[in-house]
């Protein structure tokens, strides 16, 4: 049973964007609240604002006006510093071109954020241990020592997220997290990102596809940065037919 515990809401949110002389409104005035434990979607066309409104819930940016709320917590006026501390700790980012680094084993590749830790201290053996588990729960145990270019697309992206999960964030940030993939892989990786959020794990994905989309309990579409709707759906049995 989920909690009333909000993890994401933001008041307001506007960013503004300039470009030779011109002002671009790409978020404009969004209010948004994600509980602990949802599945959302967000959806839109291209220069709707749907990128932009990931980077600043993700962190990645500030807004120009507003405010945002992760946890509980204002974020929205944090340094860079404090940014980049929140981005390690507290959230889990999952990207459509997996971000690996290739001279890097797969275990190595999950235990960077530990090693970008600087506040919470691991020893390199913990780190190793805490990166295995991690490819575990993805099912990857066995590719642990093998570079990303001996892996297929799909288990990259399970490298990925075993590596967003890695520290334990109180969110994950997927943005097209099925993009690169064929058929096959995007039913493997939604079929885990599905048993992640039946964890309990509160997930928010960017996707232009309706297919994946209907996937997850909730869609909210943004339309010229604002939000054109927001609609609760059940959960299908089973993914991608």
């Amino acid at each position: 049973m989920k909690t009333s515990r909000t993890v994401i809401e933001t008041k307001a949110l506007r960013k503004i964007y300039g470009m030779n002389g011109i002002s671009v409104l790409a978020v404009d005035g969004m209010d948004i609240t994600i509980s602990e434990g949802e599945f959302v979607s967000i959806m839109g066309p291209s220069g709707s604002g749907k990128s932009t409104l990931m980077n600043i819930l993700g962190c990645l940016d500030r807004p120009t006006d507003g405010e945002y709320y992760l946890d509980g917590e204002a974020v929205s006026s944090k340094t860079r510093e404090d940014l980049a501390k929140i981005r390690n700790q507290r959230i889990g980012f999952i990207f459509q071109s997996y971000n690996l680094l290739p001279r890097f084993s797969a275990v190595e590749n999950v235990m960077l954020p530990m090693m970008y830790n600087r506040h919470n201290k691991i020893e390199i053996k913990n780190r190793h241990d805490l990166a295995m588990e991690a490819l575990t729960s993805v099912g990857l145990e066995d590719r642990a020592s093998h570079l990303p270019k001996e892996l297929s697309g799909g288990q990259q992206q399970r490298v990925a997220i075993a590596r967003a999960l890695v520290n334990k964030p109180i969110l994950i940030m997927a943005d097209e997290p099925t993009g690169n993939l064929d058929t096959k892989s995007t039913q493997e990786i939604m079929e885990l990102m599905l048993n992640l959020h039946q964890q309990g794990r509160t997930i928010v994905m960017i996707t232009h596809e309706p297919e994946i989309a209907s996937l997850t309990e909730r869609i909210i579409t943004i339309r010229d940065g604002k939000v054109e709707s927001d609609e609760l759906q059940m959960l299908q049995e089973g993914v991608l037919q």
